[in-house]
């Protein structure tokens, strides 16, 4: 057997193990979390949620010829697989993809490292109009009597500034914790179409109360 052979057969052993290795992990650690559940009554209702939608929906890892395929639900920051496994996704692709909580992603990583999403399956989508504001220390949306969690990047990407008019997208039919931003009116120019308005509708009462002129 030549050198090459067995140096590769070496390694390909040495993959199988790390492979097993990281399952077994894996494995130990959604069995301590449903421990860790059981004895303090706590449960992440939205990532279990995100989890069991990826268990029923989404198949197990893959190879192609592109690289190994992995599919899991957008949590509103990562990609969640059926065991639970993160996986993060480039806020600016969240941004500019205008991504959902809840939609479904296709992950491939090539044989060079590189991390490629796919949208695979958008959820039903909603559209709600809220006030951008900042909560412990975390840009928010106030919609609907309810605070959602933005992406900074989306902020940035905006331009958007505290108390400035936004509109978020939301899943239709789950109780999101994350909306990703849709659009943004600049809170200068929203209060001065109010303005605007308000003149209008004073200038329109006026005219209606003016005696007619003869």
């Amino acid at each position: 057997m030549s050198l090459s052979i067995l140096f590769k057969a070496m390694s390909d052993d040495k993959i199988l193990q790390i492979q097993e290795l990281i399952d077994s992990a894996s494995a130990s650690l959604k069995t301590a979390n449903a421990l860790l559940r059981d004895i303090t009554g706590v449960t992440d209702t939205g990532r279990e949620r995100h989890i069991t939608k990826a268990e029923a929906t989404t198949g197990s890892p893959s190879d192609s010829a592109e690289g190994k395929v992995v599919e899991g639900v957008f949590d509103g920051q990562n990609m969640i697989d059926g065991d639970g496994q993160g996986y993060p996704i480039p806020a600016n692709y969240a941004s500019k993809s205008k991504l959902a909580e809840g939609d479904g992603m296709k992950l491939t990583i090539t044989d060079e490292g590189k991390f490629i999403y796919k949208q695979i399956a958008p959820v039903k989508r909603k559209t709600v109009f809220g006030v951008l504001i900042q909560e412990d220390g975390q840009y928010k949306v106030l919609a609907d009597g309810k605070a959602y969690r933005v992406l900074i990047a989306s902020v940035t990407f905006y331009r958007a500034e505290v108390g400035d008019q936004v509109t978020i997208l939301l899943p239709e039919d789950i109780d999101a914790t994350w909306g990703a931003i849709e659009a943004v009116i600049p809170k200068h120019i929203a209060e001065a179409q109010a303005q605007e308005t308000v003149s209008k509708a004073a200038l329109e009462a006026d005219g209606e109360m003016s005696p007619a002129l003869e």
